[in-house]
Parts: structure tokens; C-alpha cells; sequence
């Protein structure tokens, strides 16, 4: 077995990772969805106080179709909650509601690791679509030097996912220090708001963690043909 495809094997087991995280932060959000929280918020009524409280009173929230389809659009500086989480007042709604004002509070104190993401952005939304093409062609023509543009593209896609993670762990942070200080929650309530963020953030560490052994395989390729 060569050492190439060896590696197959914890590229295996990181998707196999990937797959059940989702299956995970979909079974987590269910669960706690039908436990509401004692102050009565929903997500949309908790995110928007503690926009408030944060001085944002001018970034709206917006309710988009879909289940975990939340995200907060910088461009816009638009809050945007599934209606699951806009309407309900359930811990899972509650949240992830502040799991995104947590990226607007990022965004208006500019945090490190947001701004290098925007900056990131262009450049990798170019690199990750031609990166496959350039990988894909390099082999099938036994063209290394191709090979070896498409592994610095696909970097730059993976060093991108890297960035994310303290991005997405910041915010859940922010969210459930202010979520506990402004009464969304109580402190009996805190064990379910971590099962909800956690499993959400195992998606993100398990699809980096995919693309990392997926970029060593590229390089060992490429290393290996060229000797």
C-alpha cells in the first residue's frame, strides 16, 4: 500500500466524521427545539435584544425558509433566522438566533479573524472553483506543474475553512455570555444551549478537518510524482 493511498483511510474516517455531525446538529436542534425556554423569547425577539443591546439597532432580522439555513450577511448587514428559529421559543431557537447576532457583534468590532475571513473571500470563492479543474486535468495528463497551481488553490480553500473555525467559536461564546448576563436563559438552561452551539461547531471542525487530509493527499501525491 502506498503511503498516497493510505491516506484514503482517515480521509475515509473524516467523512464518515462529517456525515454523522450533520446527522448530529439536525438530531441535537430537534431535540432541544421541543424544550422552550423559560423567559418565553423566540429567536427573533432574543436577537433582537440583544442587537439592541450591542448598539445595532439598525442591523434588521429577516425570517428565510428552510431548517439551519440562519446566517448573518455582512454585506447587507442583515440578521436572516429559518423560521423555525424566527418564530419559536425554544432553546434551539434561542440559540442559534444568537449564535448569528453574535457575527454582527463581530463584524462591528471588527473582530481579527472575521476581517481576515471577508478579506479571504474573493480570492477563495475564485480559487475553490477553478482548484478541482486544475487537480482533475494535472492527473488525468500527468502534468505535475498543474497539479502543483491547483494544490496552492485548494490551500487557499482550505485555509479558509481554518479561519472559520475561530470565527464560528467566537461567536457562539459571545452568544451564550450574553444570553446568560441579559436573561434569555438560565443557568439551568445553559447545558442545552451548549449541545445546540457545540454540535453546530462539530460541523465546521469536521469539514476542515476533511479538507485538510484531502490537501495532504494532493501534496504527498505531487510530491511523490515528482521524485
Amino acid at each position: 500500500m502506498t503511503l498516497s493511498t493510505f491516506m484514503y483511510i482517515p480521509i475515509l474516517l473524516a467523512f464518515i466524521l462529517t456525515i454523522w455531525a450533520q446527522f448530529r446538529v439536525k438530531g441535537t436542534f430537534n431535540k432541544w427545539s421541543e424544550v422552550p425556554v423559560q423567559s418565553g423569547l423566540t429567536g427573533y425577539e432574543a436577537a433582537r435584544r440583544m442587537l439592541d443591546a450591542n448598539g445595532l439597532h439598525d442591523v434588521p432580522i429577516e425570517p428565510v425558509r428552510g431548517a439551519l439555513t440562519d446566517h448573518y450577511d455582512p454585506i447587507a448587514r442583515v440578521v436572516r433566522l429559518s423560521e423555525p428559529v424566527y418564530y419559536e421559543n425554544s432553546i434551539s431557537a434561542v440559540s442559534v438566533a444568537c449564535h448569528e447576532v453574535g457575527h454582527a457583534i463581530q463584524h462591528q468590532q471588527s473582530y481579527s479573524m472575521l476581517v481576515l475571513r471577508h478579506r479571504m473571500f474573493p480570492f477563495v470563492n475564485f480559487a475553490s472553483g477553478v482548484a478541482p479543474f486544475l487537480l482533475l486535468a494535472g492527473f488525468i495528463f500527468d502534468f505535475m506543474n498543474l497539479v502543483g497551481i491547483g494544490i496552492i488553490f485548494f490551500s487557499a480553500a482550505v485555509a479558509f475553512q481554518v479561519v472559520t473555525l475561530p470565527v464560528e467559536f467566537n461567536a457562539s461564546n459571545r452568544a451564550r455570555d450574553i444570553m446568560v448576563s441579559e436573561g434569555f436563559i438560565t443557568n439551568d438552561e445553559e447545558r442545552g444551549v451548549a449541545k445546540v452551539l457545540n454540535a453546530a461547531a462539530l460541523t465546521y471542525v469536521a469539514a476542515a478537518l476533511l479538507s485538510l487530509l484531502e490537501l495532504l493527499r494532493y501534496i504527498l501525491i505531487f510530491v511523490n510524482n515528482r521524485d
